[in-house]
């Protein structure tokens, strides 16, 4: 059984036969894949090829599961839950949607401007881009079953006290008035066939994996140079367990920037191989996905200062205690 798992882990998540045909294709060609450049090269081809493989996969599987929850019976859905119920299920529901924290705000708002509870749609914000089912396949491939696994549970955590955090606070008064004045109209949704599904996941496919795949060479490019170029000694001090504050430095350093769960992986694929600790490095990747200046931006549209900071104190507290929990179970996980 664990040697099935493997084979599924390390051949078919992680396609180490791609990483195997293009060395053999670059040593061919007169690249030594063990020297910087062979390396670079080898690592940005095979890291491309893989994560849009699986992105294109995991965008159809996904969106054909979302055509099932349009907004509107989105909504329907979490009205029917109340207490920390309501939050579980909204945070759920975060993992089937948009992959990255700009596309969730409109979602948000819409579910904010229809009454539902102020709690419950902060714990689907903070879920929708730390935690989807992308995260949970990708992660696998690059640090196993456990760790992503782990990972997605800490979200949903994160997202459900959030939220509740939030609910309790009764901060309703700290939405922007068009929004808390704004009235959701229910619209009939149309029945969708096999066919209207499948064509609306092959649509997503096409329309998402354009909207990232600027993002994703940048993060394979920067993930090269990490992985061929830094020398070990400066990251293991940097980020490695002599850095008492390497979750803190990672989380602080992910939010000014812009980018998804597929940006994000080689970057941190190329940080723990270099020997950063594994919280410091999920914690980077959290903090990229969920609190990124240009989603903070957007999201000050919808809320007032007050909530926007407590909003992102919630979620900073809670990526750097996630990243010390992975730190202090490393070992077990990996």
């Amino acid at each position: 059984m664990i040697s099935v798992w493997e084979f599924i882990q390390t051949q078919i998540l992680g396609m180490k036969w791609l990483s195997d045909l293009i060395g053999w294709v670059l040593s061919a060609a007169g690249l030594d894949v063990n020297e910087q450049i062979g390396g670079s090269i080898r690592f940005f081809i095979y890291d491309t090829i893989k994560i849009l493989v699986l992105l294109s996969i995991l965008i159809f599987i996904i969106s054909y599961i979302q055509s099932f929850f349009p907004p509107e019976r989105a909504k329907k859905i979490l009205g029917r839950f109340h207490g920390i119920w309501a939050n579980i299920i909204a945070a759920l529901l975060g993992t089937v949607t948009p992959f990255c924290s700009c596309s969730s705000i409109p979602l948000f708002i819409g579910f904010t401007s229809a009454g539902l509870p102020l709690g419950v749609t902060f714990s689907f914000l903070i879920s929708s881009p730390m935690v989807d089912l992308g995260s949970l396949v990708l992660l696998m491939s690059i640090f196993g079953w456990k760790v992503a696994v782990i990972y997605v549970i800490f979200g949903l955590v994160v997202a459900v006290l959030g939220g509740t955090l939030i609910e309790k606070l009764h901060l309703e008064n700290e939405v922007e008035e068009f929004i808390r004045n704004g009235r959701s109209i229910d619209v009939p949704q149309e029945e969708l066939h096999l066919k209207d599904r499948i064509k609306y996941a092959r649509e997503q496919v096409a329309s998402t994996a354009k909207k990232v795949a600027p993002f994703i060479l940048v993060g394979v490019g920067i993930g090269a140079i990490i992985h061929n170029w830094i020398p070990q000694d400066f990251i293991i001090k940097m980020l490695g367990s002599n850095n008492p504050f390497g979750v803190i430095l990672a989380t602080i350093a992910g939010i000014p920037m812009y980018a998804d769960i597929f940006g994000t992986i080689p970057i941190a694929e190329a940080l723990l191989g270099k020997g950063a600790l594994l919280g410091v490095v999920l914690a980077f990747m959290m903090a990229v996905t969920t609190l990124s200046l240009p989603s903070m931006i957007m999201l000050r549209k919808a809320i007032k200062p007050k909530l926007l900071a407590i909003f992102t104190a919630i979620c900073t507290v809670g990526i750097i205690v996630v990243g010390y929990l992975f730190n202090i179970f490393q070992n077990i996980l990996i």
